[in-house]
């Protein structure tokens, strides 16, 4: 997030021209426009030190590093979010039904939750 974004109030009613110029166009391209990163090129796939998760948009905690675990899928994973940061919207696009999730405060896109996958953690999903 640029440095001059941190005075601004940034939330779901904040205009996508602010979004633009405050994120670069990989951010912009996956929060804004629910693309995705590549797998294994985020900074935080294999980062497993002790702290907050936040909105790389707005700054929104949404996960702690007790909730992360290694699931092998190329993006970071954790099985639990913050209670009231995430949002949860029925996603049908590219004919399946999915639940995309993002940031309660600025509405950017997280990913999607996958449910029943067999990982060993209590909700037995993953975000991601």
């Amino acid at each position: 997030m640029a440095s001059s974004s941190r005075d601004l109030q940034l939330d779901k009613n904040t205009p996508e021209k602010t979004w633009k110029e405050l994120l670069s166009a990989q951010e912009y391209q996956v929060l804004r426009q629910k693309g995705t990163e590549p797998p294994n090129s985020g900074e935080y796939n294999n980062f497993y030190e002790d702290g907050l998760f936040v909105c790389r948009a707005c700054g929104n905690p949404l996960y702690t590093s007790e909730t992360k675990f290694k699931s092998g899928c190329g993006w970071p994973a954790f099985y639990d979010h913050i209670p009231g940061s995430v949002d949860r919207h029925e996603d049908v696009s590219f004919g399946m039904k999915r639940v995309e999730i993002t940031c309660a405060k600025c509405g950017g896109h997280l990913g999607h939750v996958f449910e029943g996958e067999g990982f060993p953690t209590p909700t037995d999903q993953r975000h991601w």
